[in-house]
């Protein structure tokens, strides 16, 4: 055969062979496939068809051609080996013809080697079973390389080149330019043009065309030649070549593959990129491979990339884009394409080259769909068709680095297009829609970027709908922009989040949202500000005088979901939302920013129903709508403005403009803003921003105004309209809802009327129901327009709301103010009547109810918690008024504490009056103890065992210093006294005195306990030491009458007994003594002493002056027995009762005084007495404690006198206004000569202490006694009565307890701090006088019934703390309520805590100082039964 004849049959074969072999070993993946993880090379591309229509299967391929002859491996190839084996080339070969290799076995390329057919077009074709390898640094060059084989590698630096080596593109096609302009070839992208032409857009120009759209996902097209500049020879670069790698197991790419096109210089076009196609099931590497065009004069297309891999774990680099322009650096050739096979994903990306020239996308399939379109890097993807569904499903279409995508032709903008994706993804990149656009998304995301649709003013196209049904995202100034009708709607969010973010168009409607957020910098707009001639104009109803019904009651229209009560759940405006006509119609909640703006501000009609008239120079009135506008002026005359339209209560009008745009201009009235409907009403509006429908100001407009004179112009236009249909609002603090009217021209025209506000409440909770539907804290301004020169202002607008129901008043249906009422429907304050203010009680305020006031009579409530409802009365004063009032009260409880009183007295007269009769029987003189001597000679009665042996054998009675109490406890003095020293061991005694003192002594916590009781409660101190000072008695009895050895005495058989040593002590248990008896074995003739040898000798008194101990002199059978060696038994026993009888007058603090007159009653009763029977007595001190603690008692003196004087006959009285020196003074003559007679006969023993006279106590310094209420509580002289004194004062203790619980009561009104302080400040002491005095008033025996009225005086007194508590707390408030003036307070009104708070504890201070006296006067009546005890006349003492 011919060399010729044989290579064309050879190519003819390859071409067969190597079609037929692509389509039957390329791989295919099914779904199923995909997710078992395995591997199939059956089955066709329609495995991958779902989300789609259904289509009927292919028909099976034709069976392949015959295969050619292969070449050998060492005949043809120069290698090693055998293809069926292994066979590799270690030497470079340069073909000059196609080959075809095929093989059972392995093809090697060693490092270095190179296989090369650099002809245009040529075939090196390699099917082998096994393996192709090319080491390191490998090269393969040729128009065509397919490599196939099970495995497939590419070392590292190894290299397959098919640039600028392309054969024949595919017939017609346009891929190579014609002309001489140096155009670039076009491929998978266009080719680039540097041709400029003014009429056209710099996109409609380009250079080669694309083709080869059907072969995207499997290319198979050489590249395009590029242009040329010159006529005569082409400079144009050549196209790029095709290159195949099929391993039916793995890839290991590291190497480079090259399908790019030639260059074409400065004078040529670069040649387009070819075609590379991989295909295994598994490819590893970080290689790269290119099917870029070509650089020249104007650059070449991008090529076509196809990859499917199913498991890919590379890290290749493709790049397809388009060759650079020398002749126009901005303008490279467009991007080709990659399509990744098995995810279906397109890729355009130009490498950051820019360019004006397109990427073509045509059809994109219905069956299988892509799941991911990428537009990168400057690259530019277009849609040349008039109508096109874009459509990806699971992936997302994603533009950016400067990425454009159009839609349609820029001078056919008449068609539609749908985008359907789940994700469309812009960075720095823009979308451009000539026509309509229908977009379905899930997410929407833009950053800095842009969508512009231009409808074209076809009203067939008008509209185009946005939908993402997830999310809608605007960040760093991007921009979507209709100059048609657009809808964005979804059911997620829509988010505007900063500045220069912005949706606009001529219509624009948002639906179906969850959420809107505008934020600040952001802006929403329908119409647009600078539209154009090609822009839809919105149509205004401005000449309609009814209300457009869309406005009131919305169409439930496709664009609304009927299965939510609301379609917007939130929108949250923090920049701009601006319009003709603002409606929000499905919304729930809506929040205004205080960056936040809704605004329809001179958006309304430059005529309609209120235009302002003008002059024929153009300047006019003011427009007119809720008021009428401004008159203009000009030369003297006036125009009149625009009347006032539409309805008030349910406004819905554009607001009308002024002037003629024929002359000086106009200006345009504010627009609509309708938030909610008549039937989906807001739930809640919060503004702290503005809503603004104000009209136009002249010279707001500076298109509008560029036509005007220079000295006149139009008036203002009025205010539009805001209706609100809400539940509820929220107007900060900082907020405007405005419809103010335009300002006027400056030279005379009037200004705008207001425009008109409405609430159109949802509902309106009325009764215990309502809540406040409204917190308006900012501006309201419905204010007309200014007019200018000497025009007039528009007159103001209308604020209204819907009609209130009763109790509501307002346009925000307010509760009607206090003391007020409604019972009608409507929202006029006047409607809301002035409560009578006869019905209103003094003490009470009217308060607010929850929902108004509806009827008669209004409710009120007390000025205080401590007031009670209805009459506003305290507890106490409602005790008075249950019985009739304070006088009927009063007479009530004064009758009611008459009749108890009698109960009482009589209840008391059975229980005690056998005891508190005085007996009538004479008394026997020869008795021992006279009965008709008073109580005080119960004093005679003696503590122990009455033996008569005792008073024989006495010794001496040696005195406890102190006053048994917690800080002067009991002591005896050491060294035994000179009485007893005879019968003592000095020694023993001393000890047996420590031992008795530290036995007296108190513990420490029984002084702490009576220091906390005399604050809290002294009567109850009194009594604790009461206690302590009888168990103490007790003790030291015990001590010495069983526990004492009496080892101090000498005899032995007292100590055998215990009886040498007695303790005793007085009544009050204040002075103690110890006695000392003879054993009866002393046998001592001068023992014991007779009265005589005694002299003289002390009786020391009981008691200290005070109220609840007073001076007396203790007598028993001792003192009795030794006395009446010289007085008669009841010569003493007389004299003792009548001592103690003035004894008990002694007063502490006073005792100076006091004292005088019974040193004066001594001086004139006992001493002339008993001078007869050798005794003399002076009251006299005795040695004082440390601690200044001082005893008084009797000195008395033996005298050899046998008689006695003279009793003295004149009567001698001294009162408390007598000093002593008064007495000692009219007798100082009979005292002198009685002093002569007993000075001589006087022992001269010492003693510790001194003798009492008027001179002595002058000088004598005692302690200051500290006494409670002294000017109170003391003890007097009886007054009789005792039955009257009883009966007054058993009325006294029921009125004090009475009154004390009213006062309690009282104190509980006023607060319940004042009664605790009253009650507790000493813990109740105020109650406890009634328990003490009962008491005392039902005790039987004079002596017992004294003791315990003594306790009830202390009770009484103690109980005066509280009272002047409860004094001060009721002054306090009282001057605290004084400085708050009630209205409505009746001054004749009774009141127990206001000004007459002070009459119950005032009262009952009186009834306590009362009852201290009348206790004084009991007490006395008590202990003094025989009142010749205080006679002046000593006859009459002794004769009694």
């Amino acid at each position: 055969m011919a060399p010729a004849a044989a290579s064309l049959l050879l190519l003819q074969f390859f071409v067969v062979v190597a079609f037929g072999f692509w389509f039957a070993a390329t791989p295919c993946m099914s779904e199923t496939d995909l997710d078992d993880g395995e591997f199939s090379i059956s089955g066709g591309f329609d495995s991958f068809a779902y989300h789609g229509d259904y289509s009927p299967p292919s028909p099976p391929a034709p069976a392949p051609p015959p295969l050619p002859r292969s070449v050998t491996c060492e005949e043809d190839l120069k290698g090693v080996g055998s293809l069926d084996t292994v066979c590799k080339l270690s030497s470079s070969l340069n073909l000059t013809d196609h080959v075809y290799v095929a093989g059972s076995g392995s093809l090697v390329l060693l490092p270095d080697v190179t296989l090369s057919c650099a002809a245009s077009g040529c075939f090196i074709v390699v099917n082998v079973s096994h393996e192709i390898r090319l080491g390191e640094n490998a090269v393969i060059i040729a128009g065509t390389v397919s490599l196939a084989a099970e495995n497939v590698s590419l070392s590292y630096g190894s290299l397959i080149n098919t640039t600028a080596l392309a054969g024949p593109p595919p017939p017609e096609t346009s891929g190579t330019p014609s002309g001489v302009q140096g155009a670039g070839g076009g491929h998978g992208g266009r080719g680039a043009s540097c041709l400029s032409d003014n009429t056209k857009l710099p996109e409609d120009v380009w250079g080669g065309d694309a083709y080869s759209w059907a072969d995207l996902q499997n290319p198979w097209s050489y590249g395009s030649k590029g242009g040329t500049t010159s006529k005569e020879e082409n400079y144009g670069g050549e196209g790029g070549g095709r290159i195949e790698l099929n391993a039916t197991n793995s890839i290991e790419f590291y190497g480079t593959l090259l399908g790019e096109g030639g260059d074409g210089g400065i004078k040529g076009g670069g040649g387009s990129g070819g075609s590379i196609r991989i295909q295994a099931h598994r490819m590893v590497g970080d290689g790269a491979l290119s099917a870029s065009g070509g650089n020249g004069f104007a650059g070449g297309g991008g090529g076509r990339v196809s990859v499917n891999v199913f498991s890919r774990h590379d890290d290749i680099s493709i790049f397809v884009h388009g060759g650079r322009s020398l002749g126009c650096i901005e303008n490279s050739g467009a991007a080709g394409t990659y399509f990744d096979a098995v995810p279906r994903s397109l890729t355009v990306n130009n490498n950051n080259m820019s360019t004006n020239t397109d990427t073509l996308l045509m059809e994109f399939p219905k069956q299988p769909l892509w799941t991911n379109v990428y537009v990168q890097n400057c690259a530019r993807a277009s849609i040349p068709l008039f109508w096109s569904r874009a459509q990806v499903v699971r992936g997302q279409i994603s533009l950016s680095c400067k990425a454009v995508m159009s839609f349609g032709l820029p001078h056919y903008a008449t068609s539609e297009f749908e985008l359907m994706a789940e994700e469309l993804l812009m960075s720095n990149s823009v979308v451009k829609i000539y026509g309509a656009l229908r977009m379905s998304v899930k997410i929407l995301l833009m950053w800095d970027s842009k969508m512009l649709i231009d409808g074209g003013g076809d009203d067939i196209v008008a509209t185009s709908s946005l939908e993402a049904s997830n999310l809608i995202v605007l960040k760093e100034s991007s921009a979507v922009h209709s100059n048609a009708n657009l809808e964005v709607h979804g059911q997620g969010f829509l988010n505007l989040s900063g500045p220069g973010n912005m949706i606009e168009a001529q219509r624009l409607i948002l639906s179906l949202f969850f959420g809107i957020y505008v934020e600040p910098g952001s802006v929403l707009r329908g119409p647009l500000e600078d539209a154009d001639d090609h822009s839809m104009t919105p149509r205004l109803y401005c000449e309609d005088r009814d209300c457009p019904r869309e406005l009131i009651h919305p169409p439930e229209d496709c664009n609304m979901n009927s299965s939510l009560a609301f379609t917007l759940q939130e929108i949250v405006v923090g920049g701009l939302v601006t319009g003709s006509v603002v409606h929000f119609r499905l919304v729930r909640n809506t929040v205004v920013n205080s960056s936040g703006v809704i605004s329809a501000s001179g958006l309304g009609c430059t005529g309609g129903l209120g235009r302002g008239n003008v002059f024929d120079n153009g300047l006019g009135g003011g427009g007119g709508h809720g008021g009428k506008g401004g008159k203009g002026y000009y030369n003297g005359s006036f125009v009149d403005g625009g009347v006032a339209y539409g309805d008030a209560e349910l406004p819905c009008e554009l607001g009308s403009g002024s002037g003629n745009d024929s002359l000086a201009g106009t200006t345009a009235g504010g627009g609509i803003i309708v938030i909610g409907s008549m039937e989906h009403a807001l739930s809640s509006l919060s503004v702290y921003g503005s809503l603004r429908a104000d009209g136009e100001s002249f010279g707001e407009d500076p298109k509008r105004d560029a036509i005007m004179t220079s000295n006149v112009g139009p008036g203002g236009g009025a205010g539009g309209t805001i209706l609100l249909f809400v539940h509820s609002v929220t107007f900060g603090s900082s907020s405007t809802i405005s419809t103010m009217g335009g300002h006027g021209s400056p030279y005379g025209g009037g200004g705008g009327g207001g425009g008109r506000v409405h609430f159109h409440w949802a509902n309106i909770p009325t009764g215990d129901e309502y809540v406040p539907i409204a917190i308006a804290n900012g501006s309201l301004q419905t204010g007309g327009g200014l007019g200018r020169g000497q025009g007039y202002a528009g007159d103001d607008g209308t604020a209204t709301g819907k009609a209130c129901p009763e109790g509501l008043y307002g346009i925000f249906c307010e509760e009607c103010p206090i003391g007020t009422f409604k019972n009608v429907s409507g929202s006029d304050q006047a409607l809301c009547y002035s409560c009578p203010s006869s019905e209103l009680p003094s003490r009470a305020l009217y308060v607010t109810v929850r929902g108004g006031v509806t009827e008669r009579p209004c409710p009120y409530r007390c000025v205080s918690d401590r007031y009670h409802m209805p009459n506003c009365y305290t507890t106490f004063e409602e005790l008075v008024y249950t019985f009739g009032g304070p006088w009927l009260f009063g007479l009530i409880l004064l009758g009611l504490l008459v009749l108890l009183t009698l109960v009482l007295s009589v209840a008391r007269m059975k229980y005690v009056a056998g005891e508190e009769l005085p007996t009538l029987v004479p008394a026997q003189r020869g008795s021992r103890i006279d009965n008709s001597f008073p109580f005080l000679e119960s004093l005679n009665e003696v503590l122990e065992t009455n033996r008569t042996e005792e008073s024989r054998n006495h010794v001496h009675r040696m005195f406890f210093m102190g006053a048994n109490t917690f800080s002067e406890p009991w002591n005896l003095t050491h060294s035994p006294p000179k009485q007893v020293i005879e019968i003592v061991y000095e020694d023993a005694f001393n000890r047996f005195v420590d031992e008795i003192n530290g036995l007296a002594a108190y513990q420490w916590w029984q002084g702490s306990v009576y220091s906390i009781l005399c604050v809290l409660a002294y009567p109850l101190a009194w009594s604790w030491l009461q206690q302590c000072r009888k168990r103490k008695l007790q003790q030291l009895r015990d001590f010495v009458r069983s526990e004492y050895d009496h080892a101090c005495l000498r005899s032995c058989r007292s100590r055998a007994l215990y009886e040498g040593l007695k303790v005793g002590a007085t009544s009050d248990l204040m002075l103690a003594y110890l006695d000392f008896f003879l054993g009866g074995d002393e046998k001592r003739p001068d023992l014991p002493p007779s009265l005589h040898q005694r002299s003289p000798m002390a009786l020391v008194f009981g008691g200290d002056g005070s109220y609840m101990a007073p001076f007396s002199l203790h007598n028993d059978n001792i003192l009795t027995s030794l006395m009446s060696q010289a007085v008669p038994p009841t010569i003493w026993y007389r004299l003792v009762a009548g001592l103690n009888a003035q004894l008990r007058l002694v007063q502490c603090g006073r005792l100076k005084f006091t004292f005088c007159r019974v040193v004066s009653w001594i001086e004139t009763h006992a001493n002339p007495t008993l001078s007869a029977y050798g005794i003399h007595v002076d009251l006299a001190w005795f040695q004082p404690t440390t601690s200044g603690y001082w005893q008084f008692g009797l000195l008395v003196y033996a005298t050899v006198n046998e008689n006695p004087l003279q009793a003295i006959d004149e009567e001698v009285v001294l009162t408390e206004q007598q000093p002593c020196s008064a007495l000692v003074g009219r007798n100082r003559s009979d005292r002198r000569q009685y002093l002569k007679l007993t000075e001589p006969l006087m022992p001269r023993k010492v003693f510790g202490g001194g003798i009492l006279n008027s001179s002595s106590l002058q000088t004598l310094k005692l302690r200051k006694a500290v006494c409670s209420f002294p000017f109170l509580i003391f003890n007097i002289r009886p007054i009789g009565h005792q039955d009257l004194v009883g009966l007054l004062i058993s009325m006294l203790l029921l009125g004090d307890i009475s009154v004390v619980l009213l006062t309690l009561l009282q104190m509980y009104s006023i607060s319940l701090l004042d009664f605790l302080l009253v009650l507790l400040i000493l813990p109740l002491g105020i109650l406890f006088p009634f328990p003490a005095g009962i008491s005392a008033l039902f005790s039987h025996g004079p002596r017992r019934s004294a003791g315990l009225s003594r306790v009830y005086a202390l009770w009484n007194i103690t109980s005066l703390i509280n009272v002047v508590v409860a004094l001060v707390c009721g002054f306090v408030h009282y001057i605290t309520r004084s400085r708050e003036n009630h209205r409505n307070f009746q001054s004749w009104n009774f009141s127990m805590d206001e000004s007459e708070w002070w009459i119950l504890p005032c009262g009952l201070l009186v009834c306590k100082i009362v009852q201290a006296r009348l206790i004084d006067c009991h007490i006395a009546n008590q202990e003094i039964q025989d009142y010749s005890l205080y006679s002046n006349d000593p006859g009459v003492f002794w004769q009694a």
